[in-house]
């Protein structure tokens, strides 16, 4: 009995959740939601008078405000209503494929049956009115000449095309050239004015960074130019000022290390003279130690080299200067070599590791130069990260 008492507890609250749950959604005006969840209840279940009574109340209370909005937006007349109104419709055609799975309902004691609605002529008549307004409208937008225009041109055509595009034969070449018209170009390119001169390779490597971060929808960014017909909207220049190559240095540190090892033996004597001897006859012998040393030159190869400049972000039209960014950049060579004067026994391992590295040759300039290559892509890229809005 009590395990029965428990069973039927459970069953009333999970009824009171759901009942609970649709209100809720019936108080929200969330009807479409409450008609799912109705349809849904009432396939499994077709006998729920309760569900039944909820589908019919979202079911009229939705198609009551869709078509309330539908008159209004008639009366109003807006020719950028027709797009809202295909949606409507759709939603109404689609709302009363739903609830016909269920029909008719059986609510107490009546039986209820939807009148059916052709939507579909309404549908269409929206759709191409839609279509033709998204068309005029992006053609007209393609004459003001801007990068917005151009870009708002495009997503209307789109529009155009993904309701009517059978009917507009030029639509794939308009929705083209709004795309390539309302795409900003960026074009990077290296301007030297440092004392060297660097090769090519280095001036092409130390632009071509990743700029995925930077390009979007509608800007693109080219480290070298497409070709002559290609138009672009901004120039970002690094200007490379100074490039600083210190001299090879070498610096010299000494310093001794000592230890303490055995060396033989002693023999005890007593006040004779004589040799001591153990209680097993043996002679008693004492360790001796010494001192040993060893000097350790360590030497310091070091070579720096700094690079200077800045980036100048440049809009094209109009043409001006937006921003001008500094970057910088250095390496730094280090390479720690030792000999050992003396006895080498005397070194801690480390010491003993340390004297097995030799000097070696000092990089060139140049290798130096393009050492500091990424670490200027890095300058680069987070010039690029915080002057971002500059490209639209």
């Amino acid at each position: 009995m009590v395990m029965k008492h428990i069973y039927f507890s459970a069953v009333f609250i999970l009824l009171m959740a759901g009942c609970t749950s649709s209100k809720k959604l019936l108080q929200k005006g969330q009807y479409d939601a409450l008609i799912q969840r109705s349809v849904k209840k009432l396939i499994k279940n077709p006998s729920s008078e309760e569900d039944a009574v909820m589908l019919d109340k979202a079911y009229n209370l939705a198609n009551d405000r869709d078509l309330e909005r539908l008159k209004y937006l008639r009366t109003e007349n807006n020719p950028r209503s027709y797009d809202e109104m295909y949606r409507i419709y759709s939603n109404l055609k689609s709302r009363q494929t739903n609830v016909r799975k269920v029909l008719p309902l059986r609510i107490g004691g009546r039986t209820i049956q939807y009148e059916f609605v052709d939507y579909d002529k309404h549908m269409v008549e929206a759709k191409k009115k839609a279509a033709d307004y998204y068309y005029d409208n992006a053609t007209k937008l393609m004459n003001v000449n801007t990068k917005e225009s151009y870009r708002q041109a495009y997503y209307e055509f789109k529009k155009a095309k993904d309701y009517m595009g059978n009917v507009y034969p030029d639509i794939d070449n308009h929705i083209h050239e709004s795309r390539y018209l309302g795409t900003s170009r960026v074009l990077m390119s290296v301007v030297n004015n440092t004392l060297f001169n660097l090769p090519q390779d280095f001036v092409n490597n130390v632009i071509t960074i990743d700029t995925r971060e930077f390009s979007n929808e509608w800007v693109e960014f080219h480290i070298q130019r497409l070709d002559r017909e290609t138009q672009y909207d901004y120039y970002v220049d690094l200007i490379l000022e100074v490039i600083d190559i210190s001299p090879d240095m070498a610096s010299d540190r000494d310093y001794i290390e000592k230890k303490t090892i055995e060396d033989g033996f002693d023999y005890v004597l007593d006040s004779r003279g004589n040799v001591m001897k153990d209680s097993l006859g043996n002679d008693i012998k004492v360790k001796k130690y010494k001192d040993i040393t060893c000097t350790v030159i360590e030497t310091l190869q070091q070579k720096h080299c700094t690079i200077q400049g800045h980036l100048e972000f440049i809009s094209l039209n109009p043409k001006q200067l937006l921003k001008k960014e500094p970057v910088s950049a250095s390496t730094h060579f280090e390479h720690l070599s030792a000999r050992a004067i003396g006895d080498i026994n005397a070194l801690k391992p480390e010491t003993r590791k340390l004297i097995q590295q030799k000097r070696i040759p000092y990089p060139d300039d140049f290798g130096m130069i393009y050492d500091c290559t990424e670490t200027m892509k890095l300058a680069i890229h987070d010039a690029l990260k915080h002057n971002r809005s500059f490209i639209q």
